[in-house]
């Protein structure tokens, strides 16, 4: 049953007015639907909802990701629009100017890796840009 269901991602905001702020500002992107106590934004493939919540993310690990097809021109996009994107230097993962190459990811559309970076919205949720690396 659920393999044939959609699937959408759910992010907490303390704070909607600032959330949809940061979301229209910094990522350029507007919701889709509004109600009480939420924001719904749709793609071309999911969706994802930021709801009102007292809870608070780690931070810690990413909670949502999209795939780009130019990872450094969506960086630097995102930085001219004041993003601050996470440095890593952790064992198998160091960033360069916020860029990180990620070996083994995406195996299944034949791809060698991802080169990804991460930042944080304006609630703390850890979000990622990601692009495969293709086998050549």
């Amino acid at each position: 049953m659920l393999a044939h269901s959609g699937v959408a991602t759910r992010l907490p905001a303390q704070n909607l007015d600032r959330v949809r702020v940061f979301y229209a500002e910094k990522l350029g992107l507007e919701p889709t639907e509004e109600r009480p106590g939420g924001l719904l934004y749709r793609f071309k493939r999911g969706e994802f909802a930021l709801f009102e919540s007292e809870g608070a993310p780690s931070g810690s690990h990413t909670q949502m990701a999209w795939e780009v097809d130019d990872i450094e021109a969506a960086v630097a996009q995102l930085k001219g629009r004041g993003v601050a994107f996470e440095e890593y230097d952790l064992p198998g993962l160091t960033t360069v100017d916020g860029l990180a190459e990620v070996a083994g990811n995406y195996p299944s559309k034949g791809a060698a890796g991802e080169r990804a970076a991460w930042f944080k919205d304006s609630e703390g949720n850890l979000l990622a840009i990601g692009q495969p690396i293709l086998r050549g």
